[in-house]
């Protein structure tokens, strides 16, 4: 209990390694209510203080995410959910992607809002939701939330009010204006006006809408849907809003839907951004795979952004299907890419999700199909992902899978991509991906710096087997059509 000024609350540090998280909660003389949080680390027995601003929580770099669309999962909403969380608790797993729950005009995907502080009727109650996100808790798994702060819904009722009234609307300056005092928006979302962000009662009124529900739902992060938008009208909204979110949540999460290429996102307030091109809305990978005889030098360009790199404190969000991919990536390229691809995603740095439906090979395009798929296993992929994700988060490749590390290695083939995943703490992983429908006999040059993988038995953790004795830089490989193999030292 501490007096109104001056007091403080001191305690010995722990010298064990870890994360350790400190609640504050205040109850002033009238009865109100307010609580903080933050976190400390303790790294080879020292404690040190963690920028908030730039670091993130330990439990973010072990992250697979899964995109959630409830009414793919089945009919009836939040419970659908809660019923497939044995499913992707046994897939591996860490964190829930809800697409947009908040109030919204149309049955789909919701990124029409019409009330930031209420739930889509069709998906449950709020009672429903904090069960979903209690019952993913006790398991161990994450809650994200996708949120539309950049515009609301031409029917939600701040705008129809200045459709009403006019400039005689409280609200009408809570709406982006052009000279003629004509709502804007971006390309051809006419139903979908821009917020304004100068205007500080938008900037209170979009903060408070999110920290509404990581303070009564304790939801784990944010998708925060079209970001580049409020980038352009206010970039300094974000670094802001981290700061007070992190005031009450600091190991949150948070990911733009804007290129991982553009460093504004890490550098005001995100820890991911989505594996675009410069280009917007466009995915890094997608024209890699169009034509099978260039996969492996148009996936080099795309992994090292055209050899310019990425932000040092980036996270780049990866996929091969979302919300926004169409048809998908099994659709358009077959079974026996789609394991490739997906050894791939789960073996590179950053932040893996898997799509609704993904892991067992569903086909369906999210803006047309709003029912629920079927997740019958016709192509037995779900043991598949099941192993990528286990290798990722809990073999002895763990470290150096989940680090920010990796380097491309020369191969002489142009059907075969290899690269070295390492860390400080953990022992290199070598990863070899067959992009052809042949077999391939290469010859890969470990790079100087990794005796792990040149000398002794080599061991294959995704085909449990060894496979090469090694001695010198130069291993000689035998790979099946379309194979991969994710390979360390034993």
């Amino acid at each position: 209990e501490l007096g109104e000024t001056g007091d403080v609350v001191s305690f010995t540090a722990p010298t064990v390694d870890g994360e350790y998280y400190i609640d504050l909660f205040v109850i002033d003389k009238n009865g109100h209510q307010d609580r903080a949080a933050d976190y400390f680390v303790v790294e080879d027995g020292v404690a040190r203080e963690v920028d908030l601003a730039k670091e993130h929580a330990a439990w973010i770099d072990s992250a697979v995410v899964y995109g959630v669309m409830p009414n793919n999962i089945g009919l009836f909403g939040f419970d659908s959910v809660i019923d497939h969380l044995d499913s992707l608790e046994e897939l591996g797993v860490t964190t829930l992607w809800l697409s947009p729950i908040q109030d919204s005009l149309t049955f789909g995907h919701g990124y029409d809002l019409i009330n930031y502080f209420e739930i889509r009727e069709h998906y449950g109650t709020k009672d429903d939701f904090r069960r979903l996100v209690d019952n993913a808790h006790a398991r161990g798994m994450r809650v994200i939330m996708d949120v539309v702060p950049n515009h609301t819904a031409a029917d939600h009722r701040y705008f129809k009010d200045t459709l009403l009234y006019g400039e005689q609307s409280p609200y009408f300056d809570f709406y982006e204006r052009d000279q003629n005092g004509q709502a804007e928006f971006y390309f051809d979302w006419y139903d979908l006006p821009n917020l304004n962000y100068n205007n500080p009662e938008v900037v209170n009124w979009i903060t408070e809408s999110l920290m509404y529900w990581v303070r009564e739902f304790h939801i784990d992060g944010f998708r925060v849907d079209a970001v580049w938008g409020v980038k352009e009208r206010k970039p300094e909204f974000w670094s802001a809003f981290r700061s007070e979110v992190t005031r009450i949540k600091p190991d949150i999460l948070l990911v733009a839907e804007a290129s991982a290429r553009d460093d504004y996102y890490f550098t005001n307030g995100f820890d991911g951004a989505y594996d675009w091109t410069d280009q917007l809305g466009h995915w890094a990978w997608e024209n890699v795979f169009t034509n099978k005889d260039l996969i492996v030098p148009r996936l080099h360009r795309a992994l090292t952004n055209n050899g310019r790199g990425y932000h040092e404190d980036g996270l780049i969000f990866r996929f091969l299907n979302n919300n926004d991919t169409d048809y998908r990536f099994i659709t358009r390229y077959g079974v026996e890419l789609t394991r490739t691809a997906a050894a791939l995603l789960l073996t590179l740095p950053g932040l893996p999700q898997i799509y609704t439906g993904q892991e067992v090979g569903a086909e369906f395009r999210p803006y047309y199909d709003n029912w629920p798929v079927s997740f019958y296993d016709e192509h037995d992929l779900f043991t598949y992902y099941q192993d990528l994700i286990r290798i990722r988060r809990h073999s002895p490749a763990s470290e150096s899978l989940q680090s920010r590390e990796w380097q491309p290695v020369s191969v002489d083939s142009d059907g075969v991509y290899c690269y070295i995943r390492a860390s400080e703490k953990g022992d290199p992983v070598l990863v070899v991906l067959n992009f052809s429908s042949s077999d391939q006999y290469v010859q890969v040059e470990v790079p100087e710096g990794f005796p792990e993988l040149t000398t002794g038995m080599l061991y294959d953790l995704l085909g449990e087997e060894e496979i090469v004795e090694s001695e010198q830089r130069t291993l000689f490989l035998e790979l099946a059509p379309w194979q991969a193999r994710i390979m360390m030292g034993q």
